[in-house]
């Protein structure tokens, strides 16, 4: 997919480690510039020749709108936005929802929406500013419309990545005469340091082998997710909006009582 992307500057709001840093580094292989927001907390990644990394929290106002602002300046221009950032609120109280805290539940929907609610934003107004159209691309959870209660029973978390659906939608019906797209990839469980619980727990590995049984059965590199994640943001991709796309190894259409 070398220089399908030539000529494209994007923002990527949670791009210094798993899918986030996975699809900066193809992005650029295939021709763009891109402006990282990281987490303070999260590894380090260094800027290059056609990356700026910035860290910040992208849970706080203005921080999506100071990446797109460097992205103009380092840049020249800003064509897409992808946000990543997100995560699990497990271990402050999501869970199944008899048990679920409103501390988890509060912790989890501003990771999760609040934060991509911020960076949609930010790209929309500036999009609209630039009378150019644009592109959004979000990050869902097989959990939203699949549900694991045995191994990942975090409501929350679900009900957080299902209006990631809903918001995008509504996005994508709202802002298409402008010629602003957007779409939510949905991975399965992905090596991520988000899933280093489940990397370590062999039940769950075994049922991965069978819920998600491309490939000899296996969790979702970060880079499986690259090369439909290029294609959004390009030219090749300018009728397609308001779509929810799965990459999931299977998940969702995988009998998970199935025996190998």
């Amino acid at each position: 997919m070398n220089g399908l992307l030539k000529g494209k500057a994007i923002v990527i709001i949670g791009g210094t480690s798993g899918i986030g840093h996975s699809a900066a580094k193809a992005m650029t292989n295939s021709g763009a510039s891109v402006v990282i927001i990281g987490s303070p907390e999260g590894p380090h990644v260094k800027s290059g020749k056609k990356s700026t990394v910035l860290l910040a929290d992208a849970r706080h106002e203005g921080v999506a709108e100071h990446a797109i602002d460097r992205c103009l300046q380092d840049f020249g221009s800003f064509d897409g936005l992808y946000h990543v950032a997100g995560g699990s609120g497990r271990k402050y109280g999501d869970g199944p929802i008899h048990q679920l805290t409103k501390a988890g539940w509060d912790y989890t929907l501003e990771l999760n929406l609040t934060s991509m609610m911020l960076s949609n934003r930010a790209a929309v107004n500036q999009f609209l500013k630039q009378k150019s159209g644009g592109v959004i691309l979000n990050t869902g959870s097989v959990l939203a419309e699949h549900p694991s209660p045995e191994h990942f029973s975090t409501h929350a978390y679900a009900a957080s990545k299902a209006a990631v659906s809903g918001l995008t939608k509504a996005m994508a019906s709202a802002y298409a005469t402008q010629n602003i797209r957007a779409n939510v990839i949905v991975p399965g469980l992905t090596e991520t340091p988000m899933a280093a619980r489940a990397s370590k727990d062999k039940s769950i590995l075994k049922f991965i082998s069978i819920k998600q049984p491309l490939d000899g059965g296996r969790m979702a590199k970060p880079s499986d997710l690259d090369g439909l994640a290029v294609f959004l943001f390009s030219d090749a991709a300018q009728f397609i909006t308001g779509q929810i796309i799965k990459i999931d190894g299977g998940w969702s259409v995988t009998d998970p009582f199935k025996s190998k």
